[in-house]
């Protein structure tokens, strides 16, 4: 950063609120027994680390509309509940995607697996492990209103913000549904994959963040419209890079084998780009290998055909007019200019990232 933000210091002053707030719950949950502190256990793990963009752009929206908030510490407890939220729709997600890692450790659902087929229990250890992320994922989603609710600013404040909220959650939902079932279809064109990646991801990311925090700061509709036209298309760039990273990342980076995304067969706009324009044959048998386990030789043959194809090249360019098109709304927005220099380095942090 060059705007003089400490950045560090924000994504700790984020963990410490998280660490804070889980503690509590911790406490509540202690009378249940050891299996509640299991639970808990792991919403700790799964709120750890992280860019912490969503509180990030949160924090930032409110300061580009109260350039001086007037209470730093709930501000940034309200910007920490983003991160449940998006914890909870990565546990989630990697339950419906059948991924087995997060972050280079288990996903949730693979976590409680192994440690019941570790006991000797009874029953299913892969049904064990679904429930416990299915019910995981739901307290992380229900602590992320209690954290908004309780964060400390007047509740005048945060109701506007939690009328935001509530769209959020509904559309990154139904968003997630969407992407489920064109992944049962086994088919998207570029125009379905584009409206799964906004409602399921971009949303919920950077312009949703902006709106609340705008909102807690009391911001006009005007202001909502202008923060929406910097960021939808910055989100839309930010999925798109990680739709990119999802085929050509490295998992020492991103934590995630090799061609993660085309093993669990998803229908992103790179995928969907590649089928349009790759030959009839590499079209087939990129379309038939899709969501089947790939060997490290048989994905660099796909990463091959999604180069050849121009697929690669042309999201890239597409990041690239998105991220210009949301750098050029946000100079026309009636915001402070002190907040104005932060959301655009945070935007070329959001696009040009490597995990």
């Amino acid at each position: 950063m060059t705007s003089g933000w400490d950045s560090a210091a924000f994504r700790a002053g984020v963990q410490a609120a998280l660490d804070a707030f889980i503690d509590e719950q911790a406490a509540t949950l202690a009378p249940l027994g050891g299996d509640a502190s299991r639970l808990v256990r792991e919403a700790r793990t799964s709120v750890s680390g992280g860019k912490r963009f969503r509180a990030a752009f949160c924090y930032w929206g409110h300061r580009a509309v109260r350039p001086s908030p007037a209470d730093e510490a709930a501000l940034v407890r309200a910007c920490a509940s983003l991160e449940l939220l998006h914890a909870s729709a990565l546990v989630h997600d990697d339950y419906m995607d059948a991924s087995d890692t997060r972050r280079g450790r288990p996903a949730t659902h693979r976590q409680f697996e192994g440690e019941h087929r570790d006991a000797g229990w009874r029953g299913d250890p892969e049904q064990y492990g679904a429930a416990a992320a299915i019910l995981l994922g739901d307290l992380l989603l229900s602590w992320a209103d209690e954290l908004l609710r309780r964060c400390g600013l007047p509740f005048a404040e945060v109701a506007p913000a939690l009328e935001v909220f509530d769209r959020c959650r509904s559309e990154v939902i139904a968003g997630q549904f969407l992407d489920v079932s064109v992944q049962a279809r086994g088919r998207a064109d570029v125009e379905t994959a584009m409206t799964v990646l906004r409602y399921k991801s971009a949303k919920y990311s950077i312009e949703r963040p902006l709106h609340i925090g705008a909102a807690l700061a009391g911001a006009p509709a005007e202001t909502m419209a202008q923060l929406s036209s910097f960021g939808l298309p910055l989100g839309e760039a930010f999925q798109l890079r990680d739709d990119l990273l999802g085929v050509f990342g490295d998992p020492a980076t991103t934590g995630k084998p090799a061609g993660d995304d085309l093993i669990e067969g998803k229908r992103t706009v790179l995928v969907a780009l590649a089928l349009d324009t790759a030959s009839p044959a590499d079209a087939a048998l990129l379309d038939r290998s899709l969501g089947t386990d790939l060997s490290e030789e048989q994905v660099a043959v796909l990463r091959e055909i999604i180069d050849a194809s121009g697929a690669h090249a042309q999201v890239e360019a597409v990041i690239g007019e998105l991220g210009d098109h949301a750098l050029t709304a946000l100079d026309k927005a009636d915001l402070d200019d002190a907040a104005r220099g932060v959301l655009r380095e945070l935007a070329s942090a959001a696009t040009q990232r490597v995990v």
